[in-house]
């Protein structure tokens, strides 16, 4: 008998980094792993405790307000040499909003007061009297699409998500998007990118919970993660026809 598949998942600042209910992105890991007899082991860490360097398989970093943006990158910066390892090494990285502005070089807010990143993503954000919301519908960058057709055949080019942001992210030049906006606003509402992405970290505004409605990303993060782990996977297909549902009924509210 082979032996069973693991990956383990690190869940970073639940406590202050889950305004918006992300935390289901990592139930839709843990639901599709457990439907492949792949364990999942999750850790949540948070202020004050460490990080160490190339123990996790998949990060997972969700959004908050601009008060625990101050208080987690104060303690991120602490964090940032052994995330950035990890990540260089081949770690997965989901992060959303809040996550994901924070793993930039910085975010300003509308009052002038400059948050630091960890430069994860070439890119910083402004903050912006405009407030950002509604569905978002983004079509996948295409390095990315191919990379997904090969983990999940049966792919869908888009990914559908809800953003609820006023904070207005740039990308530098060289830096790869997760996407382009199909619909909605997207990085900045201006230049129609959508999200960051540097090797196998994924930042984006894709709240909704973005996995459960996107099944063919989801298992791109667990081929990635699982690759880490022990590397190329085949994933056996599993049956999503209501999480296609829930994906085209998302798309169909958008329009």
């Amino acid at each position: 008998m082979a032996p069973r598949m693991k990956l383990t998942l690190c869940h970073l600042y639940p406590d202050l980094m889950d305004t918006y209910g992300d935390k289901g992105n990592i139930l839709s890991i843990i639901y599709r792993c457990q439907k492949r007899s792949i364990e999942v082991k999750v850790e949540q860490i948070t202020v004050g405790q460490n990080l160490k360097s190339n123990v996790y398989d998949l990060f997972f970093f969700g959004g908050g307000q601009d008060k625990a943006q101050e208080i987690v990158a104060t303690d991120l910066a602490q964090k940032a040499q052994s995330l950035k390892e990890s990540i260089d090494k081949g770690a997965a990285l989901l992060s959303i909003c809040g996550g994901y502005q924070l793993l930039q070089k910085y975010f300003k807010t509308q009052e002038g007061k400059q948050i630091e990143g960890i430069g994860l993503f070439d890119a910083y954000t402004l903050g912006s009297t405009e407030r950002m919301i509604g569905n978002l519908l983004v079509q996948i960058n295409p390095k990315i699409q191919t990379e997904i057709s090969t983990v999940y055949p049966n792919s869908q080019p888009q990914l559908i998500g809800f953003e609820n942001h006023s904070g207005k992210t740039f990308l530098s030049e060289g830096t790869e998007p997760l996407g382009t906006v199909l619909a909605g606003f997207g990085n900045n509402g201006q230049d129609k990118l959508e999200g960051a992405v540097y090797k196998n970290a994924f930042g984006c505004y894709l709240h909704g919970s973005l996995l459960p409605k996107n099944p063919h990303f989801a298992d791109y993060l667990i081929a990635k993660a699982l690759e880490h782990k022990s590397g190329n996977v085949d994933l056996a297909p599993l049956n999503d026809d209501i999480e296609w549902q829930a994906h085209k009924t998302a798309i169909q509210r958008t329009h």
